[in-house]
């Protein structure tokens, strides 16, 4: 037989920020580019950090998206490992684009949050009457070819969100494709494990919403669009 050649594959590290709050307390929605990470989302964070350092994992670069929440989940994990990377931001790796909220009819409303989490979505969905799945996979596609594309790396870090991730790990589970699964669980500072080969199709889903704090998602039934809906619908409510 002839001799036999074990593939050569990198690997992504591909986690969630940690846990934000996305309205005050008096139900006033804080700016989803600005908001920092808050106390949960700073030990989920830090819990990420410790588990990287405990393996004695060494990242060659370390990929944001730029949003202030990426920014310092990644910072806190470094934090941990004792790595001096300088961060690069990448905008075409944010999370997926809502419209005005204010435009959404009130009967649309529930539909426009929980649509584009919900089963195998198409291209066309729309998320909060903003940007569609088409168009996400249109801007974060090409940056993990160029990324793929780039030999001076044999590990990365990237610290992205719950959308972009769920694209990022729908392209890798269909090895190329641009299939959506919208009910891929993504924990707030979860870690993802993907190893890349040399083909666009060569894909290994090595491990999916590893969540440190809280590896087996013991108390956890609802998606993090669920959540944020009831508390829109909370605040929304006249008393």
């Amino acid at each position: 037989m002839p001799d036999y050649q074990l593939p050569k594959r990198r690997r992504i590290y591909l986690m969630r920020h940690g846990d934000v709050t996305y309205f005050d307390a008096s139900g006033r929605a804080i700016d989803p580019d600005s908001v920092p990470l808050n106390e949960n989302g700073r030990a989920q964070a830090t819990a990420a950090g410790r588990v990287f350092s405990e393996q004695q994992i060494r990242f060659d670069r370390v990929i944001v998206s730029g949003l202030p929440r990426t920014i310092e989940t990644a910072n806190r994990v470094l934090a941990q490992t004792g790595q001096p990377i300088e961060l690069e931001q990448q905008p075409a790796l944010q999370e997926i684009r809502g419209g005005r909220l204010g435009a959404i009819p009130a009967q649309d409303l529930e539909a426009a949050f929980l649509g584009v989490f919900d089963g195998i979505v198409p291209e066309t969905m729309r998320f909060l009457d903003g940007e569609t799945i088409g168009e996400l996979f249109d801007r974060v596609l090409p940056a993990i070819a160029a990324l793929r594309d780039d030999p001076s790396w044999d590990c990365v870090l990237l610290v992205l969100h719950g959308g972009v991730n769920r694209a990022i790990l729908s392209h890798a589970i269909t090895a190329g494709g641009r299939t959506f699964f919208g009910h891929l669980s993504q924990a707030t500072g979860c870690i993802n494990a993907l190893d890349i080969g040399a083909s666009p199709r060569d894909w290994v889903v090595r491990m999916l919403n590893y969540a440190p704090p809280s590896p087996l998602h013991r108390d956890v039934r609802n998606t993090t669009m669920e959540m944020l809906y009831a508390q829109f619908v909370k605040y929304q409510r006249p008393d």
